[in-house]
């Protein structure tokens, strides 16, 4: 029998005495006799056995749990993050349990079944705007929010500095040449959407240039709606010298557009995203973007998380990231 086999069970068969009894003599009851106590350490020496993390914890009572709530678990950012946070979790001593909440119900179930039972000691919320969900949180439970930052102050998080992102995306585009710059954003309900906003506008406005609204479109984060704001601009006769798509997956759309239009980019029309999706150095034209790493802010969420469970102290931390330019074709000087 493989020793990472070996169960509570195989121990008590081995020693003549019940699973309860091997229990007992782990957890270090007085109500086993000093015989059987010894048969049994005597038992768990030959046969290897080597109690699970989980099993030790919920005996000190505790669980050594935490979980990680995702409106999915396949979309490229959430995956990413869970990653860089169940490694660290790993490594120290937790289990990072990972469920998909597609809609606000799914997760105030969730949050019912897993905290007041204290099930679990902690969880790392990702994207918790999409809907509602952020009400259903417990204020006085160790959570903290991954890839947004909260509307107040009542939990931790690690997000991006969005606000960097918009200007950092929007003066690259200046330093291009391009004037009439194009914002097509995420969904307007969430922090990190309005940050890039107010850090589109804080750029046009740093070099001396009026925002125009009509050269504003709201997408939802889907390639879609990039395309469509495209079409959006073609059909008004209007078309901006470059796009700012606030994310990868928008910027695409752009990119499909572009090509059904027979718009050249990026001699007719710059385009920029954010995220630095696998496939974006692969695209036609190549993508420039703003690179954030995902893996890092799931690492730094359960860094966050598991000092808050080891050492509550009340105060809420907010880490912010910095993303990084990534400059490739899609981008370039406007033509004379």
């Amino acid at each position: 029998m493989s020793r990472s086999h070996v169960t509570i069970r195989d121990v008590a068969a081995y020693a003549g005495v019940s699973h309860q009894t091997v229990s007992r003599v782990m957890n270090g009851s007085e109500r086993v006799s000093a015989a059987t106590k010894a048969r049994v350490e005597a038992a768990i020496a030959a046969l290897g056995y080597q109690p699970s993390a989980i099993a030790r914890s919920m005996a000190s009572g505790r669980t050594g749990l935490l979980a990680c709530l995702a409106p999915n678990l396949t979309d490229y950012t959430f995956a990413s993050m869970i990653d860089g946070a169940e490694m660290v979790a790993r490594q120290r001593g937790y289990f990072l349990l990972s469920a998909s909440a597609q809609d606000e119900q799914t997760f105030a179930a969730l949050v019912a079944q897993l905290i007041p039972s204290r099930q679990v000691e902690g969880v790392m919320v990702i994207d918790p705007y999409v809907d509602g969900r952020f009400q259903h949180l417990l204020p006085d439970f160790p959570t903290v929010f991954a890839g947004a930052r909260p509307h107040d102050t009542a939990s931790n998080s690690v997000s991006l500095d969005d606000v960097q992102v918009g200007q950092t995306a929007t003066a690259h585009l200046l330093r291009q040449g391009h004037r009439r710059i194009a914002l097509v954003t995420g969904v307007l309900g969430e922090n990190c959407a309005q940050d890039r906003k107010v850090g589109y506008e804080a750029a046009l406005r740093a070099a001396g240039l009026q925002i125009e609204p009509d050269l504003i479109v709201a997408g939802n984060w889907q390639a879609r709606s990039g395309y469509d704001a495209l079409m959006h601009f073609a059909q008004s006769g209007s078309l901006p010298d470059a796009i700012f798509a606030q994310n990868d997956q928008m910027a695409v759309g752009v990119l499909r557009a572009a090509r059904d239009l027979g718009i050249k980019v990026p001699s007719q029309l710059a385009v920029i995203g954010v995220d630095d999706i696998p496939l974006a150095a692969y695209f036609e034209p190549p993508l420039t973007t703003l690179r954030q790493d995902f893996a890092r802010i799931g690492q730094e969420a359960a860094n966050l998380l598991i000092q808050a469970v080891e050492q509550p102290t009340g105060l809420h931390q907010h880490v912010q990231l910095s993303a990084t330019l990534i400059v490739r074709q899609s981008t370039g000087a406007v033509a004379a």
